[in-house]
Formats: C-alpha cells, sequence, structure tokens
C-alpha cells in the first residue's frame, strides 16, 4: 500500500498539537502513535545532532532506517533551550499545544524552568506526559533507565528462555515500546477527562512498570502460591498443550488447550487414546504433566512437514500456524491485507517501506502521511506561525 500521496487523511485525533520534546524509542513511539491517528507533533530537537536515535544503524543513503520507523507523521523543529529567544518560542507553542511529552530524567525539564508546573500555570489545558526508567517518585527516580536494565529488574529475563541457562533478553525493546504505548493511552485518557473538567493534567509511566505489568501469569503465580516462577522454556503457565512443535521441516505453533481442540488434535496425529489418559483428562491435568504430553505430541508431529500438519489443524478448526522470519512476515499475504506494509517517499532514501498501523478505525482510520523529517526540517514553518522569522 502506497500512502505517500496521503496528505489529506484526517484521523481522529485531528486538531491535537503535540509537542514531541523525546529521543530514542519510548517517547518517539507515544508521539507516533498520536501521530498516526492525525496529531500534528512537532518533534522539538536540539540543534546540531538532534534525537540520538538519527544514529542508530542500519542506514539507508545516510538516514537511519529505525528513526524513520518510528518518527513519521512528524515535523522537526529545531530549538536549544539554553538560547532564551528559542526557549521563548517553545513557551508560545505551550500556549497552543494540547500535549507535551518528553522522557528525560526526573527533574532534567524543572531545572531548564519547563517542567509540569511552569508548562501548567502557562497553559492549565496542557497534559504533561512523561517517560522515565523508573518513574517520577520513589527510591530508584533519579537513576538513568534503558530497556536492557529494565527487562532485568521487572522479572522479565528471570523467566525467558530455556530452562537451564543464564537470563534471557527478549530482542524486541519490550520495555520501551510498551511504555511509549502505554503513555499513548494515558495521554488520550487525559484528554477524556479534559473535556469533562477543561484542565489538564501530567501523565506518567516508566520503563519499569511497563515491563513488570506484563507479568499478567507470573504475578497471578507469586500472588496465589508465594513462590517463585520457574522458568519453563517453550511450556506455557496455564495452557497445555500450547507450545512451539517441531516438524520435519522446520516449526509451527500449537495451541489445543480448550478441551475440544485437544479431543481433535489427538484424532489428527493418531493419538485418540490420550484424551482418555488421566494425566492429560483435563486441561490442569495436561499442564501438571506437560513434559510428557510433549514427548508423544512431538513424535508425531516430527514425521511429517509443517505445510502438512497446518493444513490438517486448519480444517480441523485448531489454532496453529508456522514460524515465520521476518523477511516472510512482511510478505505474507494476510499481514499485505491488513496494511502492515506501507511505503512512503523519503527526500533522502525515495520510496521507504515501513510498517502500517496496527489500530484500524472505520471512520477515522490512522494512516502514515509523511516521512520521518530531517533535523530542523519544519523550522522555519512552524516559527512563521508565530510571527517569527527562522534567522531570530
Amino acid at each position: 500500500m502506497d500512502n505517500s500521496t496521503n496528505s489529506e487523511a484526517r484521523g481522529s485525533l485531528d486538531g491535537l498539537l503535540v509537542l514531541d520534546l523525546t529521543g530514542h524509542l519510548s517517547g518517539p513511539y507515544a508521539a507516533m502513535m498520536l501521530a498516526d491517528h492525525g496529531a500534528d507533533v512537532l518533534k522539538i530537537e536540539q540543534p546540531g545532532g538532534g534525537d540520538s536515535a538519527r544514529n542508530m544503524p542500519p542506514f539507508i543513503n545516510g538516514e537511519s532506517a529505525p528513526f524513520m520507523t518510528w518518527n513519521r507523521n512528524k515535523r522537526s523543529v529545531a530549538m536549544d533551550f539554553k538560547n532564551p529567544a528559542d526557549k521563548a518560542a517553545f513557551l508560545e507553542l505551550v500556549d497552543r499545544a494540547d500535549i507535551v511529552i518528553e522522557n528525560y530524567r526526573p527533574g532534567v525539564m524543572a531545572r531548564l524552568g519547563l517542567g509540569w508546573d511552569v508548562l501548567h500555570a502557562r497553559n492549565p489545558r496542557l497534559i504533561y506526559g512523561a517517560i522515565s526508567g523508573f518513574g517520577q517518585t520513589g527510591p530508584y527516580a533519579s537513576r538513568g533507565g534503558f530497556d536492557l536494565i529494565t527487562q532485568g529488574m521487572s522479572g522479565l529475563m528471570s523467566t525467558n528462555g530455556p530452562e537451564d541457562g543464564p537470563p534471557h533478553r527478549l530482542p524486541i525493546a519490550i520495555s520501551d515500546v510498551t511504555a511509549g504505548m502505554f503513555l499513548a493511552f494515558g495521554l488520550l485518557a487525559a484528554v477524556e477527562a479534559r473535556h469533562r473538567t477543561g484542565e489538564g493534567q501530567m501523565v506518567e509511566t516508566s520503563l519499569l512498570e511497563a515491563a513488570t505489568s506484563l507479568a499478567v501469569y507470573e504475578s497471578a503465580h507469586y500472588f496465589a502460591t508465594g513462590t517463585r516462577p520457574a522458568r519453563i522454556g517453550q511450556q506455557h503457565r496455564g495452557s497445555a498443550p500450547y507450545r512451539v512443535f517441531a516438524t520435519s521441516d522446520g516449526f509451527i505453533t500449537l495451541g489445543a488447550s480448550q478441551q475440544k481442540f485437544f479431543i481433535s488434535l489427538c484424532d489428527l496425529i493418531g493419538l485418540p487414546e490420550l484424551v482418555a489418559d488421566p494425566r492429560f483428562g483435563k486441561n490442569a491435568d495436561r499442564v501438571a504433566n506437560n513434559a510428557a504430553l510433549v514427548e508423544l505430541i512431538q513424535a508425531k508431529l516430527a514425521v511429517k512437514s509443517s505445510a502438512h500438519w497446518l493444513a490438517g489443524l486448519e480444517e480441523a478448526g485448531i489454532p496453529a500456524g508456522p514460524v515465520l522470519h521476518y523477511d516472510e512476515v512482511f510478505t505474507d499475504p494476510q499481514i499485505l491485507a491488513r496494511d502492515m506494509v506501507v511505503e512512503t517517499n523519503h527526500p533522502v532514501t525515495g520510496k521507504f517501506r515501513t510498517m502500517g498501523v496496527p489500530v484500524k478505525l472505520s471512520q477515522t482510520p490512522g494512516s502514515v502521511r509523511r516521512p520521518a523529517p530531517k533535523l530542523g526540517e519544519h523550522t522555519a514553518e512552524v516559527l512563521a506561525t508565530l510571527g517569527k522569522k527562522a534567522a531570530e
């Protein structure tokens, strides 16, 4: 899908002005979500270098592909807050803005004279969003935090990976992306509250809280039993069979914990007797005897191809799927049908493919309307709206 000419698309957040002071991933991801759905996001960057993600490989004609991925639909304005003229111009933008987002360490914005108290006093309707490593309060508030650090401190690493061996980092930046999603949700909740109260508020989250909140099964285990959730590799804490299985030529995923699916699976693979086996009679029994169950199912699945089993599983209505590499993901017919690959024009790289918008609205859909901006590309354009010239 080519959205490169879709410049007039108006999403559900059309009319919201967002000042994005964030860098790297968590904050820019939150701002991207708002921009995808129509908000006018001004990415405020330091002159001379801008967002550090601009230096992140791989590059296309010198432009960072990761930066372009999560900074689409934004305009870039170069401002140095140590410059009184730039600071004054920024405060004029604050007077007009709906949302300001920052992901500095707690206290940095206050030291610049641009903290929540100052901005709220200027514009009581302003919603102030903040992402930090550990939150604005608490004994760790002043610490710097990265995705890696909070994956370790949230418990995610302790339960990820094979049953034996060292802790494993999830290869995706799960703390960053989840914190960005949570902040976007919180900002929109604050916009809804402002419809009733007429006043903005501060919205904040952290990488640690975002990562910790993902422990839906692990927290339930700990609170219910008081024991440490063990690392269980491919197995699931509450469902069986529910895991990756090897076939004769690859791997498939299979979720057959519901009784009707388990009965159908046993018939399909030629093990109908498992249904009457007391070790596997109910899902709780199968979870308790998962290792034995997996060994029996795996022996059957290993003798035929992934295509053979996936065809049979689909016909039987049993949830299953292939394990795809990303070159296969982004050419998959379902991904393409759902517009999860879009193309836009970048002034330096030319045609650039990126991921589409994952949330579909029937009346005011989100879209990729413009590529990620060059540093300061829209400074003059934005300052002109304040009656100022870029030279000033």
